[in-house]
Order: C-alpha cells, then structure tokens, then sequence
C-alpha cells in the first residue's frame, strides 16, 4: 500500500495537492475531522462518544480517533492506500499511527511537508478572507493558528526525519511545480517497492502452470513450496522422505518444514522486483508468517489472486494429471483427491476471506485455454503495478 501523510501550514496548499494525490494514485482521504463528522453524522457508537464530549467543550481522545481511523482503513480495503491530513498532529500521535499501521500489515511509505514562510502563509489565507468571509481568516487568528502548527508539528517532522521518511517542498512556488515535486517524490518511493503476488485456487485450479509463466512475463520471483520440497525428496533427504510420507497420506507439510525454506528463497533473492507466492500460505498461521517474512524486508503483499474452477473440473483436471509425469502423489486416488481439495476448503478458504477483508481478492475465472486464462490475471498483475508506479 501507497500511504502518505500530507503536512504544511494553514495557507499551504494542502487542500489542491491532496485532490491530486487522490485521483493520481487512487488513495483514500483520512482527514480526522471529516472522518469525526461523518461518525456524528451516523450516530454511531463512537460518533455519539466524541459528540458527547465535544458537546462537553473537551477535546476527542487519541483513543476514539485511532478506532476512528482504524475502522476507516480496514471499511476501505479497495483503494491503493491512504493519505493522511492533518493526522498524526502530536508527537503521540505519530507513535499511535505506526503501531496501527503495524497492526494493519502496512506502514507509512512517506511523509511530505510542505514548507512556506510564514508572512507568506499570513498573506495568502488574507487574500482568501477578502473573497471567502470566513471569521477565521483575520490576522491575529491566522497567526495563533501558525504558531500552534509549528508547536505541534515540528516533533512530528522529527520523528519521520528520524526515519527517513520525511520530505519537505518548497510550498512558494507555482501549483504546477509544487505538483511536480511530489510526483517524483512519490514515483521514487513507488520504485523501491517490490510488487508481491498471492496466487490461490484449488489444487488443479492451474496455479503452478500460471505462476510461472506470470513470473517470467513481468519479471518476478516464483516462489512455490512444492519445487521446494520436491528438491528435498529428489535429494533424498531425512527432510525429503518426511515430506514423501506426508504427500502419500493426502497430509499437507508442516510449517516447520515450509517456513525455513521459504525465508532461505528471500534471503538469497537479490535485486527482484518482487515476488508470485504460489502454495503460501495456505493456513491462518502462514498468513500471519508471510506477512511477518515481507515486513522484515519493508514489503507487504501487493495483489491477492484467486483462480475459479468448479470443483468437477478439479477432479476431472487431478485425475488427468494423475496419468501423466506431472502426477503428485496425492493426485493417485481419488480419495486423497477429495481429501486435499476438503483441506483447502477448511484451511485456505479462511485465509482467503481474512485477506479478502484487508487487502481484497480478484476473482479470475480459471475456465478455458491456458492463454485465456493467463490473458485474464496478466491484465490484473498489469494494472496492479501501472498504479503502483
């Protein structure tokens, strides 16, 4: 996910440049006083807490706001990523919003600080006031709301400075210009990004086949526990004859033998553009592992794949597959068959839907040719990564 916090002073500019970065990037707009609004609108629980002690001529705690945020985010699992207004305004706040982010499997890629002297941003919300008839927009209030800016959010700045994150634009100049820096800002971030793929479907749905042609075509990493472990039986390891007796009963290879091998594949992938996971996770747990392997690298998952075939198909496909060389061992009757094909509906299934929450899952349909099918999710991966860049 591309999420950005957008900072300045009253009189920067904020308000023209986030109307860009939303359509430019397809990001979804927090702003915590539209979001409170909206909460009091609808009266719910949290709106009617925060009405209640505004009503009261207190401040909304941090703890309603990041409820506030956080349902926010996951409600609006379809856009490419978030941009933050006016949010985190303390230095607590900047704690609040990574340990949410962390909480959420993401973080903030950057932070963009709109610089503007301050006679400039007094001259600028006074030409507003002429035209607006806003109150607020007089000399004496525009300066307490600068100064109570610049008290607050100079620690923020420096805590993302801290990180590396933090950016400032020269706010003096033309929108145009001003547009033009935070683009290339954004598209040098976006080009550190590595674009990570979660292929699922039934066994015999053509993941294998389409994994690696996909991976080949956009340059990516194929990362599949079957070669992995296929290795460790043609090598005839102790290893190997445990996944060989595990494969016979239909029985799916325990985390402890799956995950070492797959944070050796990431650790020896240099200079990738990204990675297609084809085979993981296929529980909860692994979920939650694979997440853990790409936040280590300061990646997350990009796009989350299904392919549809119906499940008589499934049968007819492993059965043929059975006569061939490509034969796994469970694919040798058809009651290991069913049983590996019940498995994904107990164990991936849930994790589908887990991700589909979060992130969102595309549906390709898995039916007809090899090409129509790679047609299908090749356009998805495609516009996958031109909004990501």
């Amino acid at each position: 996910m591309l999420n950005i916090a957008l900072f300045g002073p009253p009189g920067a500019g904020k308000g023209t440049q986030s109307e860009f970065l939303i359509k430019r990037y397809n990001l979804f707009y927090i702003s915590t006083g539209d979001l409170l609004r909206k909460e009091m609108a609808g009266k719910t629980k949290l709106g009617l807490e925060a009405q209640s002690i505004i009503a009261a001529g207190g401040l909304v705690s941090d703890e309603i706001i990041v409820q506030i945020i956080e349902k926010t985010i996951t409600d609006n699992t379809g856009c490419n990523g978030f941009l933050f207004d006016g949010f985190p305004r303390t230095y607590i706040q900047a704690y609040i919003l990574e340990g949410l982010m962390l909480k959420l499997h993401t973080s903030l890629s950057c932070l963009i600080s709109l610089k503007v002297p301050e006679e400039e941003s007094v001259r600028r919300l006074l030409k507003r006031g002429a035209t607006s008839g806003r109150s607020d927009d007089n000399e004496s209030v525009i300066r307490n709301r600068l100064r109570e800016y610049n008290q607050k959010t100079l620690p923020v700045l420096q805590f993302y400075r801290d990180k590396g994150i933090c950016t400032e634009v020269d706010g003096t100049r033309s929108i145009d210009e001003v547009t033009a820096q935070i683009t290339e800002l954004v598209s040098a971030e976006l080009s550190k990004r590595l674009f990570n793929v979660v292929l699922f479907g039934y066994p015999g749905s053509g993941r294998g086949s389409q994994g690696k042609a996909l991976a080949k075509k956009f340059d990516l990493e194929y990362i599949a526990t079957g070669p992995m472990l296929d290795a460790e039986i043609k090598r005839g390891t102790e290893l190997g004859k445990k996944i060989v007796a595990l494969y016979e009963n239909g029985q799916l290879v325990p985390d402890e033998i799956v995950v070492p091998l797959i944070e050796q594949k990431l650790a020896a992938s240099k200079g990738v553009k990204g990675y297609i996971f084809k085979g993981f996770p296929r529980t909860l747990v692994q979920s939650y592992i694979l997440d853990g392997l790409l936040q280590k690298r300061g990646s997350s998952i990009s796009k989350i794949i299904e392919i549809e075939v119906p499940t008589l198909e499934l049968i007819r496909r492993l059965d043929e597959r059975s006569k061939t060389d490509a034969c796994m061992p469970y694919d040798n009757a058809t009651s290991k068959i069913v049983k590996r094909l019940s498995e994904h509906e107990t164990k991936t299934v849930p994790v589908i839907e887990k991700y589909n929450q979060l992130h969102g899952v595309t549906k390709i349909d898995g039916m007809g040719s090899f090409d129509e099918v790679l047609a299908r999710i090749a356009a998805e991966i495609d516009s996958g990564l031109k909004s990501m860049r």
